[in-house]
């Protein structure tokens, strides 16, 4: 395999990081969420489905004055950077996964795991897309997984908040409407979660935006780009965070799963974000990020940032 030559330490990947920001003061910070007040994006995961480039698969974890609150999206090695961020599960008011591959949602039992040992009470939402195609919904993914007598039915306790298990809270999103959803609510009313469906290839899948007082995170989640109803729904956020997974000359199957790099500049440009954190990276993506940042700066003049594992990004 070609690609396997390409492969990265976690250091040459926060550096990295730091070499693409378009500005010499941006606060990127490893491993020190945990440890500080205001609004926080962590990123546990920065790559993709294949086990070549030195990174979980897609996670993000936003965190309000050190606590943290809210995760978008479980793939896998989100349950060993989970632990090495300091997050505490029951801190959590919501898992968000934006789809059902493998590299956004293996690790969400792991962490359910996790919860059995945590001294957690109420109960945890968790929301993601409706069925479609192979693909299940959300509760049936739930219940597949761990439903009494399914692969690790030992946990089905969070399906009716059983066997000291705390019970979880489903919010099932329909992938084909391009609305903005209402997700959750905190109860202390310090932010809401929204949601709508993007293009993915035949793969029901959502975005996610957070609103914490007057600040947005957008989680486009992987997408190819063609609707433009994205735009109006990432419209001015603070930190708009895209998956640059394919190179410019992307065709087939993998564009219409992907967008390529200039139509993520496009959409970051056209949404008015304040800052674009690119995300999602393979050995093979990795090797073109010199072109690929080229190509988004062409459409897009703001703050551009490489995401890699751990980073701490302050949005305040």
């Amino acid at each position: 395999m070609p690609y396997r030559k390409q492969t990265s330490t976690a250091a040459t990947l926060l550096a990295s990081a730091v070499l693409f920001a378009a500005s010499p003061t941006t606060p990127i910070l490893a491993n020190t969420c945990n440890d500080l007040d205001g609004i926080r994006l962590q990123v546990l995961g920065s790559g993709g489905p294949i086990a070549d480039d030195a990174r979980a698969s897609s996670a993000y974890l936003v965190w309000i004055d050190g606590q943290s609150r809210v995760m978008v999206d479980a793939g896998g090695g989100a349950f060993l950077r989970f632990g090495e961020a300091g997050a505490v599960f029951s801190e959590l008011d919501i898992i968000a996964i934006s789809h059902f591959h493998t590299d956004h949602s293996a690790d969400l039992v792991t962490l359910l795991k996790t919860g059995f040992f945590s001294p957690r009470q109420r109960p945890l939402a968790v929301s993601g897309p409706d069925a479609g195609g192979p693909f299940p919904s959300l509760v049936d993914y739930l219940d597949s997984n761990i439903g009494k007598g399914n692969a690790y039915g030992y946990l089905s306790g969070y399906l009716d908040g059983s066997g000291g298990l705390v019970k979880l809270l489903p919010t099932t999103i329909d992938p084909s409407s391009r609305d903005m959803i209402t997700v959750f609510e905190s109860d202390d009313g310090e932010f809401e979660l929204t949601a709508t469906g993007v293009p993915h290839g035949i793969v029901p899948a959502i975005a996610y935006r957070l609103q914490i007082e007057d600040r947005h995170i957008v989680f486009a989640s992987d997408q190819n780009g063609n609707d433009d109803s994205f735009i109006d729904f990432a419209r001015d956020a603070d930190v708009l965070v895209m998956h640059m997974v394919v190179p410019e000359d992307a065709a087939g199957a993998m564009r219409a799963l992907h967008a390529p790099p200039s139509r993520i500049g496009e959409i970051a440009a056209a949404a008015g974000a304040g800052r674009l954190v690119l995300s999602h990276f393979m050995a093979r993506s990795l090797a073109s990020m010199e072109e690929n940042i080229q190509r988004v700066r062409q459409e897009f003049a703001g703050e551009i940032i490489v995401a890699a594992d751990l980073m701490c990004l302050a949005i305040d």
